[in-house]
């Protein structure tokens, strides 16, 4: 199973992004459906933290520093997870990741994606 996050790039102040997550089985390319997804982002030189969480059956949670600036939002029957970075700021540059939980055969595992670069200029 490869988790697969996207969507980073280069914006500038006040401009917005959208990160999607996708997992797919590297055997069959099947697109597969994920579950209790977090977006998580780690800057240079700082630990990696929590940005938003979708559970499966409860409302988003999110970090204080982006809520009412980000949403996380599923599509697609469950395969993709999207986070809506709006009004970024220099502070959000990370390398974001997600992180999910793939079923399989009835069996739950819990993946992180490659991360993807967001760097808002000032």
């Amino acid at each position: 199973v490869q988790l697969q996050a996207s969507g980073g790039g280069l914006v500038q102040f006040g401009e917005s992004l959208r990160l999607s997550c996708t997992a797919r089985d590297t055997t069959s390319g099947k697109i597969l459906i994920i579950s209790n997804v977090g977006w998580y982002r780690q800057a240079p030189e700082k630990q990696r933290e929590l940005v938003a969480f979708i559970p499966d059956d409860t409302e988003p949670k999110y970090a204080s520093a982006v809520e009412d600036r980000f949403f996380i939002y599923r599509e697609n029957d469950w395969n993709t997870v999207y986070l809506q970075m709006n009004n970024l700021k220099p502070e959000d540059t990370a390398v974001y990741y997600c992180h999910a939980t793939v079923t399989q055969k009835g069996r739950g595992v819990d993946y992180w994606g490659k991360g993807t670069l967001v760097t808002v200029s000032s």
